[in-house]
């Protein structure tokens, strides 16, 4: 009799691995390696949180050891209401109300927020591929868990110096964590490139124009601050040695002006941009003139003008333009290639530009709402610039800089690829 050859046996996609492992999973039964959605939310939030926290703590206890207190639970629960505060929560105290929030402190809990929706994302297996709706769910689940943080700090917080509200802390860090993780969740699934590849190529270029527009604004307003506490330097180590805190307490005061040196930041671009900021009521700071009352005894506001724009500070007004019509020369170079074979024409480049002039408007309004606030029920309950005024003068500004860059940069640009080409 014949012998038959052998049949070959069918390989796996893995040689070696059990025939087990290449068999799909049963209905009902959870994939190896992935979290729930419930556990993994609570666990990556509860992190975000303590990174958060922790450094606020330790300032307010150095604060708190100048003064003679070393209560490390007074410290924690001080913390607490500056985490709080940090989110956009008000805090009510003996001397009115409190809420000019830290900006240093809302973009660490952004980020470490942020960060929790990508590890969430991960941990329930929709790293890439993942689904709109995923990243939706996670951002429920992370929202859900800052917000019943947020409402248990707000507990915490309640005492005879500072109390906030449990409802209203709830809803804003809830809020506050959803939208950050949505973030975090929409570019870990893909669903922002995909969104971004659907959108027409004028809209998608102006919207990322518009948003580099702003880090330029932003950047010329740091850059202003930072030369005019430079200029007001002695003055501003006087303001430190008036407190007598000791090392410690220096140390704390100084990280404390550091918090809220990003809204030193959008006020200065509010003052570069035209409506300028206040500081109390009654109060302006513009370049048209500047009107202050008693201020605190803050080392920021060492750096304040002492009138209206003039010399080196007339010269500082042109930075907005200058990062506007740089925008609009960035843009322009990012589709040089495009423009040189004529499949982008000047309509195509000049509506991109004048697209991010109302985005970049948009964004710093945003950004000027968020560093106001007040400070007490007294002259200081105003304390910021107007966003409104800030949207309509940067959106302006932007739009005509940002064409004009754009149409310059087209212009010097198409000869030489017409030669080449």
């Amino acid at each position: 009799m014949a012998a038959h050859p052998p049949q070959p046996r069918p390989r796996s996609a893995d040689r070696g691995a059990p025939d087990s492992a290449a068999r799909p999973p049963r209905r009902g039964q959870p994939r190896r390696g992935r979290a729930p959605l419930v556990v993994a939310a609570a666990v990556n939030t509860l992190w975000a949180v303590l990174v958060s926290y922790l450094p606020v703590a330790a300032v307010t206890w150095l604060i708190r050891l100048a003064e003679g207190e070393s209560s490390v639970p007074g410290a924690a629960q001080v913390g607490l209401a500056a985490w709080l505060l940090g989110h956009g929560v008000p805090l009510e105290t003996p001397t009115g109300p409190l809420g000019l929030p830290p900006l240093m402190l809302s973009v660490l809990a952004a980020w470490r927020i942020y960060r929790a929706g990508v590890h969430t994302t991960r941990a329930i297996g929709a790293r890439r591929g993942g689904s709109a709706g995923q990243a939706l769910l996670v951002a429920i689940a992370v929202g859900i868990a800052y917000g019943g943080i947020g409402a248990v700090a707000a507990v915490a917080t309640d005492s005879t110096a500072t109390a906030a509200d449990p409802t209203r802390a709830a809803l804003g860090t809830g809020v506050f964590g959803a939208l950050a993780a949505l973030f975090g969740a929409a570019r870990t699934t893909g669903t922002l490139d995909r969104l971004s590849l659907r959108c027409p190529a004028p809209l998608r270029n102006g919207i990322q124009a518009g948003l580099v527009a702003t880090l330029l604004v932003l950047a010329a307003g740091a850059a202003a601050a930072g030369l005019s506490v430079a200029i007001g330097g002695g003055d501003a180590a006087d303001t430190i040695g008036v407190y007598r805190a000791g090392v410690a307490g220096q140390a704390g005061i100084t990280v404390l002006s550091m918090a809220y040196a990003p809204n030193a930041t959008v006020w200065a671009a509010a003052y570069l941009l035209g409506p300028g900021f206040a500081l109390g009521a009654d109060t302006a700071v513009r370049t048209s003139e500047v009107t202050l009352g008693s201020l605190p005894a803050v080392p920021l506001f060492a750096g304040l003008p002492n009138g209206p724009a003039g010399g080196l500070s007339a010269a500082l007004l042109a930075l907005p333009v200058l990062a506007a019509m740089t925008t609009g020369w960035v843009l322009n170079r990012r589709w040089q290639p495009a423009v040189g074979t004529g499949q982008v024409g000047w309509f195509a480049l000049l509506g991109a530009a004048a697209i991010s002039g109302p985005i970049a408007g948009l964004l710093l309004g945003m950004a000027a709402a968020a560093s106001s606030g007040p400070l007490g029920a007294g002259r200081l309950a105003e304390i910021g610039p107007v966003p409104w005024q800030v949207a309509a003068a940067a959106g302006a500004v932007v739009t005509v800089a940002a064409v004009a860059g754009a149409a310059a940069a087209r212009s010097v640009a198409a000869p030489t690829t017409d030669r080449t080409g």
